[in-house]
């Protein structure tokens, strides 16, 4: 490369003109206030910033190289507080990958571990090099390369759709497509999820989340057991906050890093459909004092992690370290980076892995007034985008119900999937909470008790799920009573044990046809159930037609069959999936389900929990049957939308009185998962069956009926 090919501009800024030379090539101070790395007219802008760091040096690689063949110390004239910037001219961006070094004192105990020779990676990176092939390492270290953004995203609006309005649909990039049986043509990318939209369509729903998209390296802690390899195959181990998993990409995309993403992320708004990302903040893939050292600890390792006096790092994620999000530095990363996403990805929304940490102080106790998560909840340009909570942590703190600034973040309900997990397989004592859950959860997030009016606004604060990528999927939560995680490598001791989950009389595969049917069933019944409960469903990819990891409840390291899903099964079970795209479709018709309408006509109760006589009781505790009533008023339709969910979890037929009708209409079923004994468990519009005072609720089933006028 040579600096000779530089052609000058005649009516170039001044402050676009070269001051001096290092290393043979021209240079000058840069822009301090733009992080990262930035192609201008006449060459890059390089800036990064140490708080402990003495000095530092800017390396240039040629393309795949190890060694540097430029390195250029920043000149002392060349900072401004903390902030190291340079203007190196002549530099082709498609020819170089760079990195820094950076010198300063060496106290472990205080924190301070600098290492002048270590190879760093910009934390600000838009694309990382050294893992463009799945599954294989060709790189020492780790490097950066300029990214060129010249998307047009043309003028599409942001969405304005409530978080009580989306259908999100969790899923693995890789997984969701990497099967033979996917039959896309780029399996395990971008691309080959961007194939499948027509499939995410016909399901009906509107929000896909994204297990962790950012730069990982998933050959960390690469290992066989029974010899398979065992991969970081989630990617909860984030290598560069900025940049997209390089081997996502079906082509070496190189300086247009993040261009296949854009056009899957673009192609899914244009189908109607929004891109959340589930998000790591906790801990960087930089683990403990063990672990590798190749960006943070580098820069500001006090800064960037939380230390304890004795200059260890705290594990309150359970992965080695926990970033130190509510120092000043580590939030202005954390904002910029999901402003970056959300400007230049149109992101819709982020999950927050284990977002209690994200309020812990520098000394890891829990704040009141978290300043990192007000800031993004008030941050302008991040006002119409989607914040979600996974509202605990290794460390023990739970918040669920209690995550700060609740009025602008929503959380993954816990108490949800807990509470209906039990109580759908007959745990009765758990009925009180199934209810609550049902209905918005309102004793957590506040505003509406059974049978009284008022405002409530928790339909846009929790997030219901019973099922998603850490734990069974839904058709072996009914398949297995024990997690099988034996392939994992350590001897069934990892994953979460209590999983409240029910093998309906075998353990795994059977060819028991009563068990099978059983299974089918209590699977209806958890979709009918998150489909008609307030709040946001969010479902795990591959329970629409029964998808299986074969009873592992924490396959982070299956890249296999295990893992992927497995597209066979969509015609094996073709029923399953017919099932839940009514659920999908009826929670579309009826508002009343997703929010608390204007009064209804009819003078129904906004919302009541019902015995099997149909009386309301404000406590529903210890039932094994119950009903709840949503009732309001649709302007959009003008008239009533009333909806009655009956859920009988006993093990023997129950008789079911509905709700007074005050000669105002008919009761309509809808849905019976136990079926008609003709394979059929729903009735869309107009084939529902009017039915009269009573009902017979079959045992261990689901029922949902619609309120008609006359």
């Amino acid at each position: 490369m040579s600096v000779l090919n530089h052609e000058y501009i005649p009516d170039m800024p001044l402050t676009y003109r070269p001051m001096g030379e290092i290393a043979g090539y021209p240079v000058r101070p840069g822009m301090f206030d733009t992080n990262g790395a930035l192609a201008i007219p006449c060459g890059v802008n390089f800036t990064v910033h140490t708080h402990g760091g003495t000095s530092c040096e800017l390396l240039l690689f040629h393309r795949d190289e190890e060694e540097p063949y430029a390195v250029l110390p920043f000149p002392d004239s060349y900072k401004i507080g903390d902030v190291y910037s340079m203007i190196v001219f002549g530099l082709n961006i498609e020819e170089f990958e760079y990195a820094y070094r950076i010198d300063g004192p060496c106290d472990p105990k205080k924190g301070l571990i600098f290492d002048r020779k270590a190879i760093l990676l910009d934390p600000y990176a838009r694309a990382v090099t050294g893992q463009n092939v799945w599954g294989i390492k060709n790189k020492k270290h780790y490097h950066a390369r300029v990214v060129k953004d010249l998307f047009d995203w043309g003028a599409t609006p942001q969405s304005s759709r409530e978080l009580s309005d989306l259908i999100i649909y969790e899923l693995h990039v890789r997984g969701f497509t990497r099967h033979p049986s996917s039959q896309v043509t780029h399996k395990g990318t971008f691309a080959g999820l961007k194939e499948k939209i027509p499939y995410l369509k016909a399901l009906g729903i509107n929000a896909v989340e994204l297990m962790p998209i950012f730069e990982f390296d998933e050959c960390m802690n690469m290992r066989t057991v029974d010899g398979k390899q065992l991969l970081e195959y989630w990617g909860y181990n984030t290598v560069g906050f900025f940049a997209p998993n390089t081997s996502y990409a079906s082509t070496i995309e190189y300086n247009h890093e993040g261009t296949e993403l854009k056009e899957l992320i673009r192609e899914l708004h244009a189908n109607g459909i929004e891109i959340i990302l589930d998000v790591v903040f906790n801990h960087t893939a930089e683990g403990n004092e063990q672990g590798p050292f190749f960006s943070f600890k580098g820069l500001d390792n006090n800064i960037y992690y939380m230390l304890t006096p004795n200059g260890n790092y705290y594990n309150f994620s359970g992965c080695g370290n926990t970033l130190n999000c509510n120092h000043p530095i580590v939030q202005q990363m954390i904002l910029e980076c999901l402003r970056y996403w959300t400007i230049n990805y149109r992101i819709d929304g982020f999950r927050f892995d284990l977002a209690t940490i994200l309020g812990r102080n520098e000394d890891g106790s829990p704040m009141n007034n978290p300043p990192l998560l007000k800031t993004l909840a008030c941050d302008p340009v991040l006002s119409n985008v989607k914040l979600i909570a996974e509202a605990w942590d290794a460390g023990g703190l739970y918040q669920v119900g209690s995550f700060p600034a609740n009025h602008r973040w929503a959380e993954w309900n816990g108490r949800y999937r807990d509470a209906m997990r039990s109580f759908l397989k007959g745990d009765c004592w758990q009925s009180r909470s199934a209810a609550w859950s049902i209905a918005g959860s309102g004793d957590l997030y506040g505003g509406h008790y059974f049978g009284a009016a008022g405002e409530y606004a928790g339909y846009n604060s929790s997030v219901n799920f019973l099922t998603c990528h850490d734990g069974f999927t839904l058709y072996d939560l009914y398949s297995y009573n024990e997690k099988h995680n034996e392939n994992n490598g350590w001897n069934n001791t990892d994953g979460a044990n209590d999983n409240r989950s029910w093998n309906c009389g075998a353990e795994g595969e059977t060819d028991n046809s009563a068990v099978m049917f059983l299974r089918r069933r209590m699977i209806r019944n958890a979709c009918a159930v998150l489909m008609c409960s307030r709040g946001t469903p969010m479902f795990l990819a591959g329970d629409e037609f029964g998808n299986t990891q074969y009873g592992n409840n924490n396959g982070y390291c299956q890249d296999n069959e295990i893992s992927w899903l497995d597209w066979n099964l969509l015609e094996k079970n073709r029923d399953l999936f017919d099932f839940f795209r009514f659920m999908i479709h009826f929670r579309q018709r009826h508002p009343v389900i997703r929010r608390q309408l204007p009064n209804a006509v009819c003078g129904m109760a906004p919302l009541q929990t019902m015995n099997t006589r149909a009386e309301a009781i404000d406590d529903p505790d210890n039932l094994y049957t119950f009903g709840v009533c949503f009732a309001g008023y649709d302007a959009s339709r003008g008239r009533d939308d009333i909806v009655y969910l009956a859920v009988n979890t006993y093990w023997e037929d129950v008789t079911i009185s509905l709700p007074a009708a005050h000669r105002l209409g008919y009761w309509y079923l809808s849905v019976n998962t136990f079926g008609d004994g003709q394979s059929r468990y729903c009735y869309p519009e107009p084939q529902e069956i009017r039915i009269h005072q009573d009902f017979i609720m079959r045992p261990r089933s689901v029922a949902v009926f619609t309120m008609k006028p006359f």
